[in-house]
This record gives C-alpha cells, structure tokens and sequence, in this order.
C-alpha cells in the first residue's frame, strides 16, 4: 500500500456494504493486535480491521523517516480498499487517535463516528523552539538509533510489567510478543528505531485543533483517570476546551486506568466503545 507492506490484524467477519469495517489505530511504539484484550470483551462480532502503521510492528520501513502526512495518506488508503463507499467507524489509541481525529476532519464525508482514546494532541510549541528542534534532527539523521535487543521474550515482558503496572502477567507475555522477535538467539523490539528522531518541525496546536473542528461525526473522547495525558496540555487538556474544538463530543473516563487504558481495563473500554458504536 502507497509502496510499503502494512500488516493487518483482522476480527470477526468480512466487511458488507451494510457493515463497513470498524478500524482500531494503534498509538506510538504499539501494534494493531494488542486491541486483542479490547476485542476479546466486545459481546458482538463486529468486522475489525487494525493495522500496524508503516514503520511499527510487522509493516514495512519508509527510507525516508516518517511524517504524520504519510499516516493520514495511508488511512485512506486503506479505506478506499475495505470501503470505498460507506463512510467508516475509527477507534484510535493514542498516535492513532491523533491521525484519527485529524483526518475526521479532512475526509468527514468518509467518518461515520470515532472513539478517540486519549488522542488529543501535544502541547503548544514556541517558534523559538524551532531552531534548537531542527538542529536535533539535522543531527540525528546521519545515524540510525540501533534497535533493542533483549536476552528473552520473559526479560521483554518483566520490563513492560515494570513500566506498566497495572499490565496482568498475561498481557505483559502477549505484548511482549506482539512488539517483539526472536533474531539470532536474542528478542528484538519491532518497528523502525528512527522514529526516535525528533519532528523536524514543531507541532502546531493551532493547526490540529483547525482540523478537529472540521469533524461533522459524533465522536467519543476517552479518557484515563489515573493518565496524566491531559493535565499536560494545562488550560488544552480541560473539558471545555476539548468540547471548543470537537463539534460532537461525549467525555468518558475510566476509573483506575492510566494512558493504556485499552489494555489495563479492556473490559470498560470495550463497554464504552460497543455502546458508542452501537449508537453511532
């Protein structure tokens, strides 16, 4: 697709003109099957498409650094091969809710609804911040990070039980193994080390937030209790200023999860997300 092999993890039935696909987006440095918690509490067999985004799991690499441009081109990539016609549910964690939200707003005729799972952006950035920026990238990009290696997949799965507490030992073992390979007797960290570069340009709030309000669909924003995700935006990150700029906007938040509220508390997430997609 646009060049570059994407993997997808696929459930329930194939997509119908009357039943488009639903698609779960990943966030950063995650893949499409650790929605496999989320799924799993889901009481109807909806028709689920999820990708990793080029660059992270089992796609492929670009040669040339990655762009958000490039996420929302292959979105809708993806939606003119699984529905051309029928405008589509999204459900976007993170990184994806971010690519999921912005393009609801350029494409709104192609977005029947989205969840957003704490996809809201980043903190406003200073033009003076632009040049130390720039000079980072421009340094960065004459060598590429080397990848991690770890000596099992159980090492892998206690150092995700460690910076994710409220991960279960099962789900530790899972991700561990969706997010990584065994390569030459070691396991390796899945995806392309260069997406440790900084942007080579700043983030523009103003810009997204332009964009978000572009969005006709209802829209679903979840939000971590325990996630400190919001509070870092300051005055950006309160429901007022959400509902300012996303035009149909219902706030949930679930007790006791924190940023990977997905997989720490799959089963409210997936009540959540069915109802609303249910409903929308």
């Amino acid at each position: 697709m646009r060049g570059l092999d994407i993997h997808l993890t696929r459930w329930g039935p194939p997509p119908t003109p009357s039943q488009p696909p639903v698609f779960l987006l990943h966030g950063w440095q995650d893949t499409g099957d650790t929605f496999q918690f989320m799924v799993d509490q889901f009481k109807s067999d909806w028709p689920l498409v999820a990708p990793d985004w080029r660059g992270f799991g089992r796609s492929a690499w670009s040669q040339n650094g990655y762009w958000f441009p490039d996420y929302y081109a292959d979105l809708d990539a993806l939606l003119d091969a699984f529905s051309p016609d029928a405008p589509v549910r999204l459900v976007g964690h993170s990184m994806g809710g971010n690519i999921a939200a912005l393009y609801a707003g350029m494409r709104p005729e192609r977005v029947r609804s989205l969840v957003n799972l704490e996809g809201v952006g980043l903190p406003r950035a200073k033009p003076e911040q632009a040049l130390a920026q720039t000079r980072q990238w421009l340094d960065q990009v004459k060598r590429i990070p080397p990848l991690k290696d770890y000596e099992s997949f159980e090492q892998l799965a206690s150092i995700i039980a460690f910076r994710y507490p409220r991960f279960s030992p099962l789900q530790c073992d899972f991700i561990a193994r969706a997010w990584a390979s065994a390569v030459d007797g070691k396991v390796r960290l899945l995806g392309d080390s260069r997406h440790r570069w900084v942007n080579a340009t700043l983030y523009r709030r103003e810009e997204a937030e332009a964009m978000w309000s572009a969005g006709t669909q209802p829209q679903l924003l979840v939000l971590g209790a325990e996630s400190d995700h919001a509070s870092k935006l300051g005055a950006d990150g309160t429901d007022a200023a959400f509902r300012a700029v996303f035009r149909r906007l219902e706030i949930a938040r679930v007790a006791g999860a924190g940023h990977m509220m997905h997989i720490e508390k799959a089963d409210v997430v997936a009540t959540l997300v069915e109802n609303f997609l249910n409903a929308n």
